[in-house]
Order: C-alpha cells, then sequence, then structure tokens
C-alpha cells in the first residue's frame, strides 16, 4: 500500500529570491518500505523531512504535493499539524543530545507526548514508556525513566529518542542521519533495530544520510539528491550495482573498501 505520495515538491524562500532549495522532487513510500534519502550536505534532504511534518524554517515555503494515507498534507490546518505530527508521522534527528531536554527526566519526555495524542493517564503512559524502551532493547527500563540524558551514552540516547518517536506508533518515521555521531558497532545495531521495528509494525521508513554504504544493509529504494533535485532513483541493489548517474558512481567510489585479505602491515 503506497503510503506516501510526494509530487513536485518545491521548497523556495517565501520572498521568491534565489534558487529554490528543493526543486521538484516526486517519490513514493510503501507500508514496510525503507526509502533512502542520500546526498551531500545542503543537497535538501533534510528539508524535504521537515517538510512531512509542516516544520520548515521560517521564511521557507513549500508548495506541490504531499499525500499520506490518501490526505493532502499541504492544505492541512495548524491543529491538524498538531495531531499529525508525533501521532501519525515522527521524527529521529542525528544528535540525540540537542532532541533530548537536558532538564527533564526521560520519563517525562517519553509520556508527555503519550498523554496528549492517545489521552493516557499517568500510570498508563509510564506503563507505556517502560514497554518502549523494552522494545528498543534497553536494560533496566524503569531506572532509566528517572534519568536525565547526561547519564547515558550516545547510544542510549539515540535509542531513547527513536522510542519516543514510535511512542504513538506512527505509520511513517523519518530518520535523519540517526548514526552520524555513534561508533560503528552501535551504528550497526541501530540500523538492526530500524529494521526490525518496520518488520514488526509494517511502518514506513525515510531513511536521511551521506552514507550510502550504511544504506545497503536496509534501503529497499534509493533516492539520490543533489542541489535540491532527485537526480538517480530506483530499486537500491540496482543503483549499487550498476549505478546510471555520474554523481552516484562519485559517492559510490567514495566508500571505502577494506581490502582481503589485510595487508601484513595491517595484520601484524
Amino acid at each position: 500500500m503506497t503510503l506516501l505520495e510526494v509530487e513536485t515538491l518545491r521548497i523556495q524562500r517565501a520572498s521568491g529570491v534565489g534558487d529554490p532549495l528543493v526543486a521538484g522532487v516526486s517519490f513514493t513510500v510503501e507500508a514496510g518500505e525503507v526509502v533512502g534519502v542520500v546526498g551531500e550536505s545542503g543537497s535538501g534532504k533534510t528539508l524535504t523531512g521537515l517538510s512531512l511534518l509542516g516544520l520548515l524554517p521560517d521564511g521557507l515555503t513549500a508548495t506541490g504535493s504531499l499525500r499520506f494515507a490518501g490526505r493532502e498534507l499541504l492544505t492541512q490546518t495548524p491543529k491538524a499539524w498538531e495531531r499529525t505530527r508525533g501521532a501519525e508521522i515522527a521524527m529521529v534527528l542525528q544528535d540525540p543530545s540537542s532532541s533530548l531536554h537536558p532538564m527533564l527526566k526521560l520519563g517525562e519526555q517519553l509520556t508527555d507526548h503519550l498523554r496528549l495524542h492517545l489521552g493516557l493517564g499517568k500510570l498508563e503512559a509510564r506503563a507505556r514508556a517502560v514497554e518502549l524502551l523494552e522494545r528498543v532493547h534497553l536494560r533496566e527500563p524503569r531506572r532509566l525513566l528517572g534519568q536525565y540524558p547526561h547519564q547515558l551514552s550516545g547510544g542510549m540516547k539515540q535509542r531513547v529518542s527513536i522510542a519516543i518517536a514510535l511512542a504513538c506508533g506512527p505509520r511513517l518515521l523519518i530518520a535523519d542521519e540517526p548514526t552520524t555521531a555513534l561508533d560503528a558497532n552501535i551504528r550497526t545495531g541501530i540500523i538492526g533495530l530500524l529494521d526490525e521495528l518496520r518488520r514488526e509494525s509494517g511502518m514506513g521508513i525515510i531513511f536521511v544520510t551521506h552514507d550510502l554504504a550504511m544504506l545497503s544493509s536496509i534501503a529497499d529504494r534509493l533516492n539520490v539528491f543533489r542541489t535540491g533535485e532527485i537526480i538517480e532513483s530506483g530499486d537500491a541493489q540496482r543503483v549499487f550495482r550498476s549505478p546510471q548517474h555520474p554523481y552516484t558512481r562519485v559517492l559510490l567510489d567514495a566508500v571505502p573498501r577494506v581490502p582481503w585479505p589485510l595487508p601484513k602491515e595491517i595484520r601484524a
């Protein structure tokens, strides 16, 4: 089932001055599918994700069509956007240290929007928060609810951010560079967790990154962004095997390849 249809999305300055930041991109996301959005910094990846939440920075406007579950998002009222964000479409940002409130305990950050969107009581919301932390494979969830973000490692904070995003059972998750600040082992764990969660729930995922190597293990389809346009799109394995655009080939050539067997000086 097609969950999201983006048609000729154009993001530009409200003043109309300058070139568009996103210049008429189109793509779809199916339920249970991971769609990779890859490209260099400034190519329009994050702005595209923010437009799906109605959270574009001041001074920018979006035109075109964003159809989610059959309804148009761009014409929604502010109240309708509030009901959509977090409940139906959620986002995981690249730096959990900045996306988690440093002065609030994790229990408050996990339960507040559960009570807002789902109407849960305090005890019900807390029980749901414990389930969410268990679902993202964090130990001692009841103890974690009483802690502050600075008491957690980077990988733990990112798992908490994912738990918050999943709290209300969204149908679409936007993962914007969710593993950038993490080491290789933790990155692998986060990728595996997202893959597991989408298989369990049928949730669609838009995975935004500049790292093609990372997408090779999770993406079903790829959209390669450059200067606000999609310059190549298609089945992920096809793109990896046989990229059609020179820019995509450059991105793939930039992926480090470890020689095997390892040279003697490395093995020593």
